[in-house]
């Protein structure tokens, strides 16, 4: 593969990481620690995560568990989550949050695959819009004429087959994210 297409190929990698990480945060009825991931809570001042806060586990499969380094915290951390878009209501025992994931309906797992399949659907967008930059790129090349229109032709060449192989990437992890989400 020609060097030329290196930077393009690091954007379509960067946004399938991107989905793949969209993908992680959406729960499938199973209790999943990355859901926590994005959420933070005032520790002395400074915006912390969870993770760093507090000892987090999945004690059962529809069960996260999460204690605190220090007991102080727990009040804060159960606002955090209280006000996230997690839609579950963690209990504590004082030293412990729990956080006990219900079973996901047949309906609400239907439309959590419809939502997954709109990120895959942006993501191939955000896929084919690198190629349409990278495509200008090289048309701006030839006609400064510092590349042949045969070089022209064989760069877009390979960065549709590029283009391509991601889209192909993109099916494939949305093929198993929504076998996962409608596994009961």
């Amino acid at each position: 593969m020609d060097a030329r297409l290196d930077q393009y190929k690091e954007k379509m990698n960067k946004v399938i990481d991107n989905l793949k990480e969209e993908y992680a945060t959406i729960r499938a009825g199973r209790a999943n620690p990355h859901l926590l991931d994005k959420l933070r809570v005032d520790y002395y001042g400074q915006p912390s995560s969870l993770q760093a806060v507090a000892n987090i586990s999945v004690p059962e499969a529809r069960i996260i568990q999460i204690q605190p380094w220090e007991s102080k915290m727990i009040k804060e951390i159960e606002k955090v989550i209280l006000a996230s878009d997690l839609g579950i209501t963690p209990t504590n025992d004082g030293k412990v949050i729990r956080l006990i994931f219900p079973e996901l309906t047949e309906e609400r797992r239907k439309d959590l695959v419809k939502d997954i399949k709109k990120k895959s659907e942006n993501a191939k967008v955000v896929i084919r819009n690198i190629r349409r930059e990278a495509n200008d790129s090289f048309k701006k090349m030839e006609k400064a004429s510092e590349i042949s229109e045969d070089e022209q032709r064989l760069l877009e060449d390979d960065c549709q087959k590029l283009t391509d192989s991601f889209i192909d990437e993109i099916d494939r992890v949305f093929d198993i994210k929504s076998k996962e989400i409608l596994t009961v």
